[in-house]
């Protein structure tokens, strides 16, 4: 939260107060089982320090657990001691702390609202397991919904991220993990509940943590594999400074489209690798032509369109890459044949490729470079369309032209973006986009 802006430190703040309200029927004077709730606030403090520094993630299923055994007020108050103590790496660490208690006692306490107005614990209490799934399922719903809401929100604020765009993203991704977290949160409260107490609620957890255990290798592999990348764009990035910033756009279109195809996740994932590394070929490009001002010469423009084939040997030994590859060594091709390296036409060219061939023309369009100024959004769209069918696939253009029509497009580049000045002499309105 570091250099966010005051209105999204106010977003917390009124956050914090929401939680505050929500654990206030809790206090003196009602009946709340107070050991129930000490105990699940301590396992899960323990758990969530150990959980976050060696698995990455955090201790949902005593979160659910509590919102399965506990009234509303009671179940807010679980995550409350665990987040205001734990762990954070940056600073504002009180804010950050206040944050991550706030968002997680609000979200327990509308899944234990839904859970008891479904009935759950009393099907939870009669060990009533085919009934007790239903109030639990609505209330993992629940939990997973306001968690993507609230985050969502503080991303919108923070980074100017769509609301809906970023609080689908975060919902789609938490819901399988948290689906399963809910079945272990379920277990362990018809457990606690039955003769054999809550040591025998505790024993879920072990299971729980080797399904942690694998999620978090997953969760490396993964980050080894955005670190490989983050290398390949910068080198790329130091070389062709005035391009800076353009694979992670490319990347980030590239999954416009895909996401407005109707792609699976993987797949997803696939075109946004395939976006970032398409130009990684210009690695073994000399630099002077990738810098020159002026026209290039045929020969000089030979050795440029040989970056594609380059780009595919770079990445021949990163397994992960998979169908990634083929965008990169296609993403110059042409609907008519007219493209390289191989001249390939219509279907014969990988839909990789086609994505990434219009997130490539579209990006270089609407980026100011040392030979052509910037166009706006809607010029560049009208300048795909006309090239649809010739050089673009007509349905990868569409679908940017519709995802952009919906939620605008707002790229978030890390690279830094200080580009050089660009010579005034230098820009003209050539139409054909240069590559």
């Amino acid at each position: 939260m570091e250099g966010t802006p005051a209105w999204a430190r106010g977003y917390a703040v009124c956050v914090a107060l929401g939680a505050l309200l929500c654990t206030l029927p809790s206090l003196p004077g009602a009946r709340t089982p107070w050991w129930a709730v000490a105990l699940l606030a301590a396992l899960y403090a323990g758990g969530e320090r150990i959980a976050r520094r060696r698995f990455g993630g955090t201790l949902h299923p005593v979160l659910l657990a509590g919102a399965f055994l506990l009234a509303p007020a009671a179940a807010a108050l679980v995550p409350l001691p665990g987040a205001l103590f734990s762990h954070v790496e940056r600073r504002p660490f009180l804010l950050r702390r206040v944050w991550r208690a706030a968002h997680a006692s609000l979200a327990v306490g509308a899944a234990a609202q839904v859970h008891a107005a479904l009935g759950g614990r009393e099907a939870v209490a009669g060990s009533d397991v085919p009934y007790a799934l239903l109030p639990a399922g609505a209330a993992v719903l629940v939990f997973c919904a306001a968690l993507a809401l609230l985050n969502g929100g503080m991303l919108a604020l923070a980074e100017g991220l769509p609301l809906w765009r970023a609080c689908r993203g975060l919902f789609l991704r938490s819901l399988a993990p948290l689906a399963v977290h809910g079945l272990g949160g379920l277990m362990m409260a018809v457990l606690w509940l039955s003769p054999y107490g809550p040591v025998a609620a505790l024993l879920v957890l072990f299971p729980m943590a080797v399904s942690w255990w694998v999620f978090a290798q997953y969760h490396r592999e993964r980050a080894a594999h955005q670190a490989t990348i983050r290398a390949l764009v910068q080198a790329v990035d130091i070389k062709d400074g005035y391009t800076r910033g353009h694979s992670e756009r490319v990347g980030q279109a590239s999954v416009l489209i895909g996401r407005e195809l109707g792609m699976d996740e993987s797949r997803i994932d696939m075109l946004r690798f395939a976006g970032i590394l398409h130009d990684v070929g210009k690695l073994g490009v000399p630099t002077r032509l990738l810098r020159k001002d002026g026209p290039l010469t045929p020969q000089e423009r030979r050795v440029i369109e040989l970056h594609p084939e380059y780009g595919h040997e770079i990445t021949r030994g990163i397994s992960f890459l998979g169908e990634a590859r083929s965008a990169i060594l296609h993403h110059h091709e042409r609907i008519d044949g007219k493209g390289y390296p191989y001249g390939l036409v219509g279907s014969q060219i990988p839909e990789p490729a086609r994505v990434v061939a219009v997130a490539d023309a579209f990006d270089a369009m609407t980026s100011t470079r040392c030979y052509s100024r910037a166009r706006p959004v809607q010029a560049a769209l009208e300048e795909l369309r006309k090239c649809a069918g010739a050089q673009f696939d007509p349905r990868m253009v569409a679908a940017l032209a519709h995802a952009i029509a919906r939620d605008g497009w707002h790229p978030v580049v890390t690279a830094e973006e200080d580009r050089p000045a660009v010579p005034a002499q230098a820009f003209d309105d050539r139409s054909e986009v240069r590559r």
